[in-house]
C-alpha cells in the first residue's frame, strides 16, 4: 500500500507539472524564454542626469531607465564605468547598452546604434558673474574647460579651433566646473542642464549662465547600443509609450520642474 501511494503521488505530481506548463503559469512558459539582465553602463559625474548618493546612481536618466526597465520587461544593471570607458564596452559587446546624457549624432552613428531620442538640450556657457563674455563669439582668446570627447569640447572647437592650447580637456565636468571656479578658465561650454543646476544649486560661487542659439545648435540624447543590436525597437516602442502614458512627463517634471516638449521630441523619429 505505501509503494501504491509513492506510484500515484509520482503520478499526480506529473499531472500537476503538465498541467501548470499547458496553463501557461511557470514564469519561463508564459514568456517564452527567462530574459536575460542587461548590463547598462553609464558615467555617474553627470548631474542631474546620472550622480552617486548616498552610494547609489540616481538621476533623470536612472529614473526613465527603470522605467522602460518594468515596460520591455528587461531587467537592468546599470554599472558606472566612466565616460570613455562606456563608449570603449559597448564597441566592445561587453555591455548591452548605456544611457548617460549621450548626444545622437553623425559621427557616433558610425561606431553605435541609437534609440529614438528621449531628451532634448543644448551646449551653453557658465562663467563667472563678473566675466566679459557675452556670447559664443567671447571665448576666442580665452581659456575654456570642457568635458573630453562631448559636443561641448566639438562646439568650443568649432569656435575657437581644433586642437587650441586654450580648450583644456577633463575627465568629468566637475573637474571643468572647478578649474572655472580656481581661476584656471574663464568659461565652461556644457550641456544646458547640467550647468544650469550647478549655478541654481550653488549660489555662493556667483555663477551665471549664457545662451547663444546661433552658436549652439539643439541636440538629442538616446539610448546607445552596440552596432547592430536587436534592443533597440523594443526600447524605442518602450520610450514612445512612456510618452503616451504620462510617464515620462512625470520623470521629467521630477528633475526638472517643467514641462517637456514631447511633440518635439516625437518630431525627431521622422
Amino acid at each position: 500500500m505505501k509503494k501504491m501511494l509513492s506510484v500515484f503521488s509520482l503520478v499526480l505530481a506529473l499531472v500537476l507539472v503538465l498541467s501548470a506548463c499547458a496553463s501557461g503559469s511557470s514564469p519561463a512558459a508564459s514568456s517564452g524564454t527567462q530574459k536575460k539582465t542587461l548590463r547598462v553602463v553609464d558615467d555617474a559625474t553627470y548631474a542631474p542626469f546620472e550622480y552617486m548618493s548616498n552610494g547609489k546612481i540616481v538621476g533623470f536618466d536612472v529614473d526613465i531607465l527603470n522605467a522602460l526597465s518594468k515596460e520591455t520587461g528587461y531587467k537592468v544593471q546599470l554599472v558606472n564605468v566612466g565616460w570613455d570607458p562606456l563608449f570603449v564596452e559597448l564597441k566592445n559587446k561587453t555591455a548591452d547598452m548605456s544611457i548617460s546624457a549621450i548626444t545622437i549624432n553623425s559621427q557616433r552613428k558610425q561606431t553605435y546604434d541609437f534609440s529614438v531620442p528621449y531628451f532634448l538640450s543644448t551646449n551653453k556657457i557658465l562663467v563667472k558673474k563678473n566675466s566679459s563674455i557675452k556670447s559664443a563669439a567671447d571665448l576666442k582668446g580665452k581659456v575654456i574647460a570642457v568635458q573630453t570627447a562631448t559636443t561641448g569640447q566639438a562646439a568650443v572647437e568649432k569656435i575657437v579651433g581644433q586642437n587650441n592650447p586654450n580648450v583644456k580637456k577633463f575627465k568629468t565636468i566637475n573637474l571643468a566646473i572647478m578649474e572655472l571656479l580656481n581661476g584656471g578658465a574663464s568659461a565652461v561650454v556644457a550641456d544646458n542642464t547640467v550647468i544650469e543646476e550647478y549655478a541654481k544649486n550653488n549660489p555662493g560661487q556667483n555663477l551665471k549662465v549664457i545662451a547663444d542659439k546661433k552658436a549652439f545648435a539643439p541636440e538629442f540624447y538616446g539610448l546607445m547600443y552596440p552596432k547592430g543590436s536587436k534592443l533597440r525597437p523594443v526600447f524605442d516602442k518602450a520610450v514612445n509609450t512612456l510618452y503616451a502614458n504620462g510617464t515620462y512627463e512625470k520623470i521629467y517634471k521630477k528633475w526638472f520642474k517643467a514641462s517637456p516638449d514631447i511633440n518635439e521630441l516625437k518630431a525627431q523619429q521622422k
